[in-house]
């Protein structure tokens, strides 16, 4: 095989236990970054996705990821991770706030709820206080936040990158 023959599209790797991480969406503005958010999570092996408001994935974007991904669609957050939070899930908020911990300083716990921003509010106050922690991407240029998805998707990788097994 030639250095130009490589293997592509490798098959994922295999997990030995599920993620314990759920990622929960406020409505979102865009379908294309909630799309964008449930392929990200299918790629690191993430089974659970809770939406609100009129979500709907756009196949092309979102690919292969709702054949393993249980995308459910609620009216709103709030109900939900109260919910999750009597599960012994913790909810980790990611937004920048005075209180929020750098992303890369920030151990996750396995059982996790991921709660991602609206693209343009970011999340409600009614929805942060809520939260155990909150977490930010720290940027270093303009503009001062990274967009929802890719927010969401540095975030997957961070908790997965912490959980290499599941």
């Amino acid at each position: 095989m030639t250095p130009f023959e490589q293997e592509r599209h490798k098959p994922p790797a295999r997990l030995t236990r599920p993620r314990e991480l759920v990622v929960a969406c406020p409505p979102m503005r865009s379908n294309v970054n909630l799309s964008r958010i449930a392929r990200a999570a299918g790629c690191g092996g993430i089974t659970r996705l809770i939406c609100c408001g009129t979500a709907k994935l756009i196949d092309k974007i979102a690919r292969d990821s709702p054949d393993s991904l249980a995308v459910e669609v609620h009216r709103t957050l709030p109900p939900v991770l109260k919910r999750l939070k009597v599960e012994g899930f913790t909810l980790v908020g990611l937004e920048q706030t005075t209180d929020s911990v750098p992303l890369p300083t920030f151990a996750f716990p396995r059982k996790t709820v991921l709660v991602v921003g609206n693209e343009r509010l970011g999340i409600e106050p009614d929805v942060l206080a809520m939260l155990d922690q909150v977490v930010e991407i720290p940027v270093y240029g303009l503009p001062y936040s990274h967009n929802a998805a890719t927010a969401a998707a540095i975030a997957l990788y961070e908790y997965c990158r912490q959980y290499p097994e599941g």
